[in-house]
């Protein structure tokens, strides 16, 4: 959330390098949503209501500026229930002490509710309507149906279930770290999770626990009924719309009234064993923060690396338009390889050699990991080498192929990390999707950064997003190198490549005693 001008990130984290159920509630803050203080911790496991655990939750500004801040407690008893909790002292900016309200807990299931309440967790922002009254969903779920629960409130204090779940979809699981707002129609702009009206459609995000993705879907927020109905031919299960394709998980939007964006953060898991992670010391990081807007065609979201970020670029290399050969690798030179903001444009003069599209092939996670980076084709495989060893023996691969379906061109976007790391013990997994570009009129745009051992790719303006989690052995320091290539048997035209070396940015600085201050297992971030 964004309070009196500073930006507070919310997270859970293991204050000890070990994992257990009592997770504790971190904090930090910044004023550019780049660099980040840490503050002290904002949420301890201390009653008998989040004993076991101050699981996620998300961050209200109530009227008069006053925030508060609704979480999952596990109690006593192993059950999940829905608390609030108030900063000490409003006044303060950085708001470093939080009070645990009398009335804990909130929410709760109550006999005869279909709550499960050994899985009831992460209350998302709340709205109100014109009736005063507010509004506020947990994820649950019955029998593998997953669920969204809303509860209404004339005083934030007491919440009452409504008779009918908001929404729900069958065979999706429990349903974690749900998000709802709306976003407006032919606007690049955010809107307050409260606004409503004829301009807006409303997204539901949730995170499916049984899979560890997320899906979307865009729909209609009827306010009678208080239902949320997804679009017709929206897919609810794992392989419908969604954020990232990647590792990018338990992720929580807000609404930047300075700047009037949303924004969002997502969690990005480990692909380590968890004894590498022991030894490490830490496990997952926050992905770059996003923003999000509804694509012109209405259809789905367009995310991006906020602006700021842009403020971490130096020593910028421009490549003249140039064609890349069939077969062909391009060094990308002067740019620090391990920390660098890339974009790459490509545009398509031949169709001929295009790849056969099978109808089966529906999965593109699947069809990414069945035809990768090595795999020579028709008109792709062509894109960026990140992370490479001099001799290939390690790289990351984010790329394009493109394929001939009965009345278009179908253009599937792939991450793989089949090559990523010579350690046998990582999680090398590959990931793909099918981006909305026609490659006969449009061209083809790529983003990626890289940070060590994250890779965010950016494609089609941020219509499809990927991010992968690697560790390789070679391509480290001054041995990792950056490349341009195209292993398809059709030239491809290099229209634009821009790239930058990256800063570090600032977020563990030391104490007065010179120790540092990421020495914790972190999880997922709540605002």
């Amino acid at each position: 959330m964004i309070y009196k001008g500073v930006y507070h990130l919310f997270y859970q984290y293991y204050p000890k390098p070990y994992w257990n159920t009592r997770i504790i509630w971190g904090h930090s803050t910044s004023t550019d949503l780049i660099n980040w203080t840490p503050q002290p911790t904002a949420l301890t496991p201390s009653t008998p209501y989040d004993i076991n655990g101050c699981w996620s939750g998300s961050a209200t500004i109530l009227p008069g500026d006053k925030p508060v801040m609704l979480y999952t407690g596990i109690n006593t008893d192993f059950y999940q229930v829905q608390n609030m909790a108030f900063p000490k002292d409003p006044s303060d900016p950085y708001l470093k002490e939080w009070v645990k309200a009398v009335q804990n807990p909130i929410m709760t299931g109550t006999p005869g509710s279909i709550i499960n309440a050994s899985e009831f967790r992460d209350p998302t922002t709340a709205w109100v309507l014109p009736d005063g009254k507010w509004r506020v969903i947990v994820g649950t779920e019955d029998n593998k149906r997953g669920l969204a629960i809303l509860f209404t409130s004339e005083d934030f204090v007491t919440w009452t279930e409504a008779k009918r779940p908001f929404h729900s979809a069958e065979g999706t699981g429990v349903w974690e770290c749900p998000d709802f707002f709306p976003v407006y129609v032919g606007k690049s702009v955010g809107a307050d999770t409260s606004v409503t009206g004829s301009d807006v459609k409303h997204v539901l995000k949730v995170s499916l626990f049984d899979t560890e993705y997320e899906y979307y879907t865009i729909g209609t927020y009827d306010t009678e009924k208080d239902i949320y109905k997804p679009d017709k031919g929206s897919i609810e299960n794992n392989l419908g719309l969604r954020y990232d394709y990647g590792k990018f998980y338990a992720s929580k939007s807000f609404f930047d009234n300075s700047t009037n964006r949303r924004i969002t953060w997502g969690w990005v898991n480990e692909s380590s064993t968890e004894a590498d992670d022991m030894k490490k010391g830490w496990s997952g990081v926050q992905a770059i923060p996003r923003t999000i807007v509804l694509d012109k065609s209405g259809k789905q979201l367009v995310l991006w690396p906020v602006k700021e970020v842009e403020t971490l670029r130096e020593n910028q290399v421009d490549f003249p338009p140039q064609l890349l050969g069939r077969k062909s690798k391009v060094t990308i030179p002067k740019v620090l390889a391990t920390q660098a903001d890339v974009e790459v444009s490509f545009k398509i003069t031949g169709f001929k050699k295009a790849e056969e599209l099978d109808p089966t092939w529906t999965n593109p996670q699947i069809l990414c990991s069945q035809k990768g980076a090595r795999v020579k084709g028709g008109l792709g495989p062509f894109g960026l080498l990140t992370l490479a060893s001099d001799n290939l023996r390690e790289y990351t691969a984010v790329f394009f192929r493109i394929f001939k379906a009965t009345d278009k061109y179908v253009v599937l976007m792939c991450s793989d990390q089949s090559r990523s790391s010579l350690n046998p013990t990582t999680d090398k997994l590959s990931f793909g999707t099918f981006v909305d570009v026609d490659p006969a009129k449009d061209e083809i745009s790529l983003r990626v950064l890289i940070d060590h051992s994250i890779v965010e790719s950016f494609g089609a303006d941020g219509k499809s997003c990927i991010t992968a989690r690697v560790y390789p052995t070679l391509a480290i320091g001054d041995k990792a190198n950056l490349y341009a290539f195209n292993h398809g048997t059709e030239d491809v035209k290099i229209t634009k490549l821009n790239a930058w070396s990256m800063k570090k940015a600032r977020i563990n600085p030391t104490d007065d005693n010179g120790r540092e201050f990421d020495n914790r297992l972190e999880h997922e971030q709540d605002f």
